[in-house]
């Protein structure tokens, strides 16, 4: 349904109005390191088969803000020939790298993105949202750390042959192969997430977990009980691990499926209340740059949405008319807006810092090194 390049925007830009470009930056701001723990990365300006970035789009992706962020490798879920289709889509964003020395670098270590913040230079981590292509060929762990993935989260919306993912509605929690699957990831000094797991494979997950781990997107799901969010004893058990909870930008928030910036700030200052300023991050599960929202892209959406309601993994609150965003978080600055919001509520700069990147960055060399 998703070509790979769609899938690496994670959602297009708009030609951007003026308004969106006119936000007040903290000064502060921009020598924060800001990392979006799942994004996405395209261009929308280019050709599909071109791998050069184009101007406009390393311009706008330098007025975001962003240090470094996390793209997933495609496809997820249960499907044919899924560790062949990763390995190629492993090799076009390696493509991607080659035409882009000058402007992207591939997160192995943490120094790596703090070279990318002195560099002005944008840092991509590899990830997967599945390990349904690793199955039980637990070397593939090893061929994908040896590739540049950083982070491996255990399912998707679906079951696999390690557990439940949010919307299995037995909520069987861990196999044997999941603790095997646990246990060489952490191996392999990858970051293992347990976000879109079901709630007894979040809970039995984090028990397994001996390293610091991260539940990479989610919202909390005592403010809204939807299966995509995580409950509060959950962030607590993984904050307690020395990991990370990162929250989205994403219609789960809320039950109207519309949630405002006001929203998001809602779900962070609970989760800090949970979990200590230390261990929340963001994820906001959208592409880096904001989307166009016209008569293509409503239809773009309601296919879309036809296409995960017959795969079986459409959460509640996604919707035909739905977008998986927050609207008014759809534009350039939106990393500089969220910090005016909390600004404006009476967080500091340490803590904010913090919220940015600070404590991915410190996940990240916990887990890689570096």
């Amino acid at each position: 349904m998703l070509t790979r390049r769609t899938m690496m925007a994670a959602g297009s830009a708009a030609m951007l109005a003026p308004s969106m470009l006119r936000a007040a930056t903290p000064k502060w701001f921009a020598n924060a390191i800001v990392i979006d723990g799942l994004s996405g990365l395209g261009d929308p300006y280019a050709p599909e088969e071109q791998t050069r970035l184009s101007d406009r789009a390393i311009k706008e992706l330098r007025q975001t803000g962003v240090t470094a962020l996390r793209t997933t490798l495609v496809p997820v879920g249960n499907q044919p020939d899924v560790w062949e289709r990763v390995t190629d889509f492993m090799d076009s964003m390696d493509s991607v790298f080659n035409a882009n020395p000058d402007f992207l670098i591939k997160v192995k270590t943490a120094a790596d993105i703090e070279t990318a913040r002195k560099s002005g230079k944008l840092g991509i981590i590899y990830g997967t949202q599945d390990t349904s292509m690793v199955g039980t060929d637990l070397d593939r762990l090893k061929t994908m750390k040896e590739r540049g993935v950083g982070a491996v989260q255990l399912t998707y919306n679906l079951r696999n042959l390690s557990g439940d993912g949010s919307l299995e509605p037995d909520n069987a929690g861990l196999s044997r192969l999941a603790k095997a699957t646990i246990e060489r990831i952490e191996a392999e000094k990858m970051l293992f997430d347990l976000s879109h797991g079901g709630a007894r494979t979040i809970r039995e997950g984090i028990a397994q977990a001996k390293r610091p781990l991260t539940i990479s997107h989610t919202g909390c799901r005592d403010l809204h009980d939807n299966p995509r969010n995580v409950f509060d004893a959950d962030m607590k058990a993984v904050a307690d691990k020395g990991g990370v909870v990162g929250i989205y930008f994403m219609p789960f928030l809320v039950a109207s499926s519309q949630p405002t910036t006001a929203d998001v700030v809602t779900h962070i200052e609970h989760a800090w209340k949970v979990c200590g300023e230390d261990h929340v991050g963001i994820g906001t599960d959208n592409g880096p740059l904001p989307r166009v929202i016209d008569d293509e892209a409503r239809k773009a959406a309601r296919e879309d949405n036809a296409y995960r309601t017959k795969m079986g993994f459409a959460a509640p609150g996604e919707g035909p008319d739905v977008f998986p965003l927050v609207m008014d978080l759809n534009r350039i600055d939106r990393f500089q807006h969220l910090t005016e919001a909390l600004a404006a509520r009476g967080h500091g700069q340490a803590k904010l810092e913090k919220l940015l990147g600070g404590n991915l960055l410190r996940l990240y060399r916990d887990v890689w090194g570096g």
